[in-house]
């Protein structure tokens, strides 16, 4: 299979590229705008001995201008069809909403909504391609209607919402081209993104943990389900 993983340069999407990396028969397209972390990705994948195809690609998506005019070709310079794309790349900031200043909302919506929606609406003929035919949003607890909503991320837990809806209308507008779009609301997860916003939280689960979830769903749960939102936490909402 071909894999997309944006954000894969720590967290979730490091772990998430390691476990498609597992698979000889993957080829998987790391992406990230830190090319030291990416080297530490390829360089884990050589320690465990992984033998899969992993390309690594440094592209801000921040950039919605250059993830429109060159974020397909960078791609396509690896591969010409896409499985499973998983959008992980996420912006975190906690701050209250009346301190929140133009530039934090233009960061928090650029990055978690407009570069997800642009790089899905690049690669949907890609999709076309592919076997399995999987898009998979990473959204946030904070950003699913009726769980608890805490002070400070009003707009990261907006654009997260943003995401989720998106994730539906996609899955209704392309049903007939038999993508599926799917959207996992995740719960707290100890990552360095978390740790830097709350640094006295502790959060359940690791991003390894949480990681194995995703990986399994990409591969399985278009099978199951299409335009879903679904949360993805030990606590009711």
């Amino acid at each position: 299979m071909n894999i997309i993983i944006t954000g894969a340069s720590k967290g979730i999407g490091f772990e998430l590229a390691k476990l498609f990396a597992n698979d000889e028969k993957n080829t998987v397209v790391a992406i990230a705008r830190s090319e030291n972390l990416l080297k530490e990705l390829k360089n884990e994948c050589i320690k465990q001995n992984l033998r899969s195809k992993l390309k690594i690609i440094v592209f801000d998506i921040e950039d919605c201008e250059d993830v429109k005019n060159n974020f397909k070709n960078r791609i396509l310079e690896h591969i010409h069809s896409v499985d499973i794309l998983i959008n992980n790349a996420g912006y975190l900031i906690n701050k209250p909403f009346l301190e929140s200043k133009l530039f934090d909302i233009q960061k928090t919506y650029n990055i978690n909504l407009f570069s997800h929606a642009l790089i899905i609406q690049e690669l949907l003929p890609l999709l076309n391609e592919g076997i399995v035919k999987h898009v998979v949003n990473i959204s946030s607890m904070g950003g699913f209607q009726g769980s608890s909503k805490f002070p400070g991320l009003s707009i990261y837990s907006s654009s997260k919402a943003a995401l989720a809806n998106l994730t539906e209308c996609l899955a209704e507008e392309f049903k007939t081209d038999k993508i599926a779009f799917n959207c996992l609301a995740l719960g707290a997860v100890n990552t360095e993104m978390l740790q830097t916003a709350f640094p006295n939280y502790n959060a359940p689960l690791s991003a390894l943990e949480m990681a194995n979830f995703i990986y399994d769903f990409a591969i399985n749960g278009n099978k199951f389900f299409n335009g879903k939102i679904l949360p993805v936490s030990i606590s009711t909402p």
